[in-house]
């Protein structure tokens, strides 16, 4: 009789596993409630800092716009789009806007090429390679006022290196930031040799974790070193370009404090960059409402260029 039960214990078939909760009472908090309740606090300090720095004053700003703020601090009350009407009327502000458009594609281009050679050269194993890649990064992580005093120095149309060296070489000295034709290329100049090293950098880590195994069967197929690095290394490499393009994107849009410390907008609004256009507008013309709503529009620029760039990079995603 024991031998029996036994056996009959043997075959009966395993328990059913217990149902899994439906999506409702997963919904309800049945199943992640644990979880969610162990990450909330985690996540509240990071919250409640965003909202103070970055969603208040962005609503701030948007009151601001909305109302008449005066010169003595009172707010004659809710106007509408009234400081909006005025900027897209003001041809200050279409000079702004198209010097802060020629600045960020010209920048954005010529650090993008110049990086993309400069980062082939710092992906080459040599001697030193580390060190030099440590020297490269000081102009970017240099303070952007400090750079723009020395490269004054260099601007200074007596005694500044520049025109010393166009002597040098026979030619006639410039004034570079005195003259409306060529104050906005030396702006330029400034930031293409601060940020170029910075783009470098991000591409060379790029091209050094770049698989093996495509070059190797180019090379086994005839294709010649510049075939290689058009076909193969650049498509490759363009996540690691977009991330670098965006990464400069939204701080080309913004640029202020290099032209504002060199030109202050001028001569002649040559440099008047659409936030040094705002900052004039807001603390010398002692405008709030109407800088706030310059602000606004700076920052849907800035909205649209990295949602371009987003947009473009998931594109090129998806079809790889």
């Amino acid at each position: 009789m024991t031998a029996v039960t036994t056996r009959t214990r043997a075959a009966a078939p395993p328990a059913a596993p217990p149902p899994a909760p439906s999506p409702s009472r997963r919904r309800r908090g049945d199943g992640a409630t644990p979880v969610a309740r162990g990450v909330w606090p985690l996540l509240a300090p990071a919250m409640a800092v965003t909202v103070a720095l970055v969603v208040l004053p962005v609503l701030y700003t948007v009151w601001l716009s909305l109302s008449d703020r005066r010169r003595d601090g009172t707010n004659a009350g809710f106007v509408g789009l009234d400081n909006f009407a005025r900027m897209v009327q003001s041809p200050e502000f279409w000079n702004s806007v198209r010097v802060t458009l020629v600045l960020f594609v010209v920048c954005l281009l010529v650090e993008t090429v110049l990086g993309i050679a400069l980062g082939y050269l710092l992906s080459i194993d040599v001697p030193g390679r580390k060190v030099f890649q440590g020297l490269m990064l000081i102009p970017a992580i240099t303070a952007s006022v400090a750079v723009a005093l020395v490269w004054m120095l260099i601007y200074d149309p007596t005694l500044g290196a520049a025109n010393q060296i166009l002597t040098a070489v026979g030619l006639d000295p410039v004034v570079w930031l005195g003259d409306p034709d060529i104050a906005l290329w030396s702006i330029a100049i400034v930031d293409v040799w601060q940020w170029t090293p910075f783009m470098a950098l991000i591409i060379a880590a790029g091209i050094r974790s770049l698989p093996a195994e495509p070059f190797e069967a180019a090379s086994i197929d005839g294709a010649s070193g510049w075939r290689k690095a058009r076909h193969v290394g650049l498509p490759l490499l363009m996540p690691v370009i977009s991330v670098a393009m965006l990464l400069r994107t939204v701080d080309l849009v913004r640029f202020f404090d290099t032209v504002y410390i060199m030109t202050q907008g001028g001569p002649v609004d040559a440099t008047n960059t659409l936030n040094v256009y705002g900052y004039r507008a807001a603390f010398i013309d002692q405008e709030a409402s109407y800088a706030a709503a310059l602000q606004l529009s700076l920052l849907l620029l800035v909205v649209i260029m990295a949602g371009g760039f987003t947009l473009w990079r998931r594109r090129r995603n998806s079809d790889r």
